[in-house]
């Protein structure tokens, strides 16, 4: 008989170098830049909601629910188990508890509740937060934010749904929405044949009865290609009425409280932001009501548009903050060659890069807040919104992707690993650029802003001579862009060089303004210098790197 031995213990090792679990977040608390510029742009007096949500989203609760609820992703339920039709889409518990939250909390009504100085810049501070984990959650609570001024332009239409959407109870029960404690409102715009192209759009819309026009019954018929959050309560949508292209409001329920006919074809399997649903949807004969002026859909929607635009603009500087923090903490805690990399003087370069992008898209994003705070009491305001909001969402979301790339870079292998949140976050950030507009789009529409606006090149340029003799390289980028605006040849050939100037140029005046010298100096010195190439780690050697990155650090 051979001899029993005691059991051998499994090879193991002590793990020496590695960064610890990061834990609970406070992303208002530890966020100097956001709490400065909340207070510098009129949002100061929600300090105390804002750090509710800092510490509620920035949970390492929240962290774990959102990748459950982008492991585990929505799956369509077209029919009960008896054959009946019911067109729904079933989420993880995860993703059910992120929208309790996020509805509670106000990222999808916040500045509708408190309407006045500052209530954009404190909304989009709450928007900003929460996207740092969790970005699918936020497209129906920008929707449900975006739809309240479209809504507004047919008053029995707004005093029977926005106070549902104002609410801040998540009830996701698909039944009547006058059986329900809140509502969320989606938006259905792009169809095979017309994407940013609503024109070349083809649903039809009937009008049931001898009414037609502004808050009239029509039947609806046609195919939305891109239909995102098809659980919501009711979309948004144009159609053609015998008038042109018109907006409707489509419930899920028909007033008699039966269905109504919204057939979800299938679901998107998306590259990013698969906590959201984003679905195929077929109107047949489907209930909707006319939102504005009949052949005047596009203006109506332009309004919630330029809001959901926003969010991308401020949801894409969110990203750029977590990934940041995420690389500042590996670094931070991981050693190689004799030193921990945060000391090594090449990381230093990347990390401190890092935090100025951060830095200036955040300051960009609530600068445009501000205006919109400011746009029904003041002309310039309100043109600077409509211009901002295009050249934010265009600069910020164009700058983000590389962000999250060169923040992933700063883990190793270790980052590409889906363990890790930068997977997570680097598919996530390409999709705010395409939604609510492309880069072209967005060009274009700096454009149209340009020519149709009066008060728009002048807000900006106001805004710009501000900051005037802070930085002599600013100077000469605010001339350059004087200069660009003046030769209106092949300006839609230029349209995204034009745009790149401005926007670099207005992040810049807003960091010589409001940011630590060490902050503008370094954005400055190279973005708005003639060799800066948009990589990331090649600041100037006389950079306060110290400064920049404590500033930037977390707790």
């Amino acid at each position: 008989m051979i001899p029993r031995k005691p059991q051998a213990q499994l090879a193991t090792h002590e793990v020496i170098n590695m960064p610890p679990h990061m834990g609970d977040q406070d992303l208002w608390c530890d966020d100097t830049a956001l709490r400065e510029g909340v207070e510098r742009e009129g949002g100061g007096w929600a300090a105390d909601d804002l750090a509710a949500m800092g510490k509620a989203a920035g949970s390492s609760d929240i962290f774990e629910k959102a990748d459950q609820a982008n492991r585990h992703i929505p799956e369509i339920r077209p029919f009960d188990r008896y054959g009946m039709r019911i067109n729904q889409v079933d989420f993880h518990p995860a993703y059910h508890d992120l929208m309790t939250v996020a509805k509670e909390r106000g990222t999808g009504s916040f500045a509708w509740n408190h309407e006045g100085p500052g209530a954009q810049v404190a909304h989009m501070a709450l928007v900003y937060m929460f996207n740092q984990p969790e970005g699918g959650v936020l497209c129906p609570m920008a929707m449900t934010y975006a739809a309240i001024p479209a809504l507004r332009t047919t008053p029995q239409v707004a005093d029977e749904w926005v106070p549902r959407l104002l609410s801040s109870a998540y009830d996701p029960r698909d039944i009547p929405v006058t059986d329900k404690s809140g509502a969320t409102i989606g938006m259905f715009m792009t169809e095979k044949q017309g994407g940013s192209d609503v024109r070349a759009n083809s649903t039809r819309a009937e009008p049931i009865g001898p009414a037609t026009g502004k808050g009239a019954e029509y039947l609806l018929t046609g195919h939305k290609f891109f239909c995102s959050a098809p659980m919501s309560d009711a979309f948004l949508t144009l159609a053609y009425s015998e008038g042109g292209l018109s907006c409707f409001l489509v419930p899920r329920w028909r007033p008699d409280g039966e269905r109504n006919n919204l057939m979800i074809q299938r679901l998107k399997d998306k590259l990013g932001n698969r906590s959201n649903a984003s679905s195929e949807m077929e109107f047949l004969d489907t209930y909707g009501v006319m939102v504005g002026d009949e052949g005047r859909g596009v203006r109506t929607i332009i309004d919630m548009v330029q809001g959901t635009r926003i969010y991308c603009c401020i949801s894409s500087a969110a990203l750029m903050r977590q990934g940041l923090v995420q690389a500042l903490h590996h670094t931070s805690n991981r050693s190689a060659f004799q030193k921990r990399l945060i000391q090594q003087p090449l990381m230093r370069n990347v990390l401190a890069d890092l935090a100025v992008e951060s830095e200036a898209a955040l300051a960009l994003a609530l600068r445009i807040a501000r205006a919109m705070d400011e746009a029904g009491s003041d002309e310039t305001s309100a043109a600077f919104a409509r211009i901002g909001t295009a050249l934010g969402k265009y600069w910020n979301c164009k700058r983000a992707p590389g962000h999250i790339f060169e923040a992933m870079e700063c883990h190793g292998g270790p980052g590409y690993v889906e363990e890790s949140i930068m997977p997570r976050l680097y598919r996530e950030v390409p999709i705010n650029s395409i939604w609510e507009g492309s880069g072209n789009v967005m060009c274009l529409d700096v454009l149209r802003a340009m020519f149709r606006e009066e008060a728009a090149i002048p807000a900006v340029l106001g805004e710009l001579e501000l900051a005037r003799g802070a930085h002599a390289k600013l100077d000469m980028a605010i001339d350059g862009v004087k200069d660009a605006l003046s030769d209106q040849s092949d300006l839609e050939l230029r349209a995204r060089g034009v745009t790149e100037m401005m926007a670099l140029a207005l992040q810049g005046a807003l960091l010589v303004r409001y940011a630590p010298s060490a902050v503008s100096d370094a954005f400055c010195a190279s973005r708005l210098g003639s060799r800066w190439s948009g990589a990331y780690g090649a600041l100037p050697a006389n950079v306060d790197f110290d400064t920049i990155i404590e500033r930037a650090m977390p707790g």
